[in-house]
């Protein structure tokens, strides 16, 4: 069995044009937002083996927030190809984790990390959470896949099972949408 999380980067600002979308860095909602995604994270006892990220200015910050609520240092592996990736890159890279790592954390951008869970999620009855991630994958948004195999490099399109999804206004309405 293995378990894969995703976490899209918390909510970035756009004030400063002259900066290149890499080095664009969080606002203060999404700095809010990753550290009390930290704090949920703690709540449900989650732990990784490895947590591989992309090096934007935007997930560093995110993993910075993410860790304070979560209490602990997530010592991540930056990876420049989860910039901005495609589903079957992400896949890719989730394909080469060695097979002792059983729980990972892949830390990144969307439209790739909803895509990737659209790909392994079969769209079925059984899959409600599918459809909120279909329908927005907003930043600083936690989704957990785990499937019934033993080496990633065996991870195929409908292979997954969604067993979460929370968006930061799941944990506090003001995070959400509206109060921007």
């Amino acid at each position: 069995m293995k378990t894969l999380t995703l976490l899209r980067h918390a909510k970035s600002g756009w004030d400063d044009t002259s900066l290149r979308d890499f080095d664009r860095a969080l606002n203060a909602k999404g700095k809010r937002a990753a550290a009390r995604v930290g704090r949920h994270w703690r709540d449900l006892a989650l732990t990784f083996d490895t947590v591989v990220a992309s090096p934007a200015v935007r997930v560093v910050e995110t993993l910075e927030h993410v860790a304070s609520g979560y209490g602990d240092d997530l010592a991540p592996a930056w990876d420049r190809r989860l910039y901005l990736a495609s589903a079957v890159t992400l896949l890719d890279v989730v394909r080469e984790l060695p097979d002792s790592v059983e729980s990972a954390l892949l830390v990144g951008h969307n439209p790739g990390l909803e895509d990737l869970v659209l790909m392994l999620v079969p769209d079925n009855d059984q899959a409600p959470l599918r459809d909120a991630v279909e329908e927005k994958f907003p930043t600083a948004s936690t989704a957990r896949l785990t499937f019934d195999v033993a080496h990633w490099a065996d991870l195929a399109a409908n292979g997954a099972t969604l067993d979460l999804f929370v968006r930061p206004r799941d944990l506090d309405p003001t995070l959400g949408p509206e109060a921007d």
